[in-house]
């Protein structure tokens, strides 16, 4: 009975063997997994989108765009409408501080002298000189609001470039 038994036992031990051999190798193929699996992963480095999708990002983009822009458009219409009106304040004022200081100070004495040597000479020449005083108190009062004019146009062009820096800022 101890020979059914031994070839029972040998056989026994060369399984075992064999599949200790097996395991082995499997280890061997199953511990390099990991590496494997990064380096037979796919990435994708550009994506391939359709034109409806990229269409319809477009029309999505330019939908909620064209509000602000619209928004920021009639802003600046506003403040340059402000600036418009404060400089129109601005010319008034300039002229109306301009005529009272023609009235006062030398140029309303020199027309009070005028008056009253017009009086006193004939009344031609007094016409005349009267109109030779105002012509010119008038022609330097034209040159006085044509250089505050130009001041204040150099100054809207230039609040209208820092707004536009502003507007572009944002």
């Amino acid at each position: 009975m101890a020979n059914p038994l031994a070839d029972c036992v040998s056989s026994l031990r060369s399984s075992n063997h064999l599949l200790g051999n097996s395991i082995s190798i499997l280890d061997s193929g199953v511990n390099d997994f990991p590496r494997l699996a990064k380096v037979l992963q796919t990435t994708k480095h550009f994506e391939l989108l359709p034109s409806s999708a990229l269409s319809a990002a477009q029309s999505q983009l330019l939908s909620s765009l064209v509000p602000e822009f619209n928004n920021l458009l009639a802003r600046v219409e506003t403040h340059l409408d402000r600036l418009e009106r404060r400089e129109q304040a601005l010319v008034a004022r300039c002229e109306l501080l301009d005529g009272r200081l023609s009235m006062s100070g030398e140029d309303g004495e020199a027309m009070k002298k005028a008056a009253g040597l017009g009086r006193k000479s004939l009344a031609g020449e007094g016409d005349v000189s009267r109109e030779a005083l105002r012509l010119k108190q008038l022609r330097a009062k034209k040159e006085r609001l044509g250089y505050t004019v130009e001041r204040l146009g150099l100054q809207a062009q230039q609040k209208e470039r820092q707004l536009r820096l502003s507007v572009a800022a944002q």
